[in-house]
């Protein structure tokens, strides 16, 4: 199950990258909720949660080539305007699976409400997966904390929030161009 979702979210999330506008609005007028707002409360939850420092730009942080190669790069340029993200790859870091439930719960604070939670032992070495799913004004986030300690010790923390109405313009087609076999699907 965290292979498809996490291959998804992972593929969202550096889609997210590319910082284009697309399919959404940048922010939500007139008491509204938008991109930016989300991007504010993910980024305000990890600083306040200690997370480690992310080297991975946020969206609106990277300019996207002037011609995108090909159909799912186009069909990427729009989904990145559905979306706000964090994420973390790295060396394990000391606390982070504490960092990531204060980070969860300073998401619950802003009046984030969860939906799904679910966790995995990975092997026996200690190695565990996180996956939340919550819900605000008609964006789904997804929080994801992965750490391995076997083989390739790391950690794989990301906040991935995805516009609602945004991303149900998407064709069928478009999302399996988009996320392959790991779509989730209804």
């Amino acid at each position: 199950m965290y292979g498809k979702r996490g291959a998804a979210v992972a593929a969202l999330a550096m889609t997210v990258a590319i910082g284009v506008t697309g399919c959404g609005a940048q922010e939500a007028g007139a008491g509204g909720f938008g991109r930016e707002a989300a991007q504010a409360e993910i980024r305000a939850a990890v600083a306040g949660a200690g997370l480690p420092k992310s080297e991975l730009p946020e969206p609106g942080q990277v300019t996207a080539t002037a011609t995108p190669a090909d159909e799912r790069e186009r069909i990427a340029q729009r989904a990145a305007a559905c979306s706000a993200a964090w994420q973390y790859v790295g060396p394990v870091a000391d606390g982070s699976r504490g960092g990531f439930d204060e980070a969860v719960a300073a998401l619950a604070g802003e009046r984030w409400s969860q939906s799904q939670r679910q966790v995995e032992k990975l092997d026996d070495k200690g190695g565990t997966m996180v996956a939340v799913t919550l819900k605000k004004q008609g964006w789904t986030l997804y929080a994801r904390h992965q750490s391995t300690r076997q083989g390739l010790s790391m950690d794989l923390i990301s906040f991935q929030a995805s516009e609602d109405s945004c991303m149900a313009r998407f064709t069928a087609k478009e999302l399996d161009t988009l996320f392959g076999e790991d779509r989730e699907r209804p």
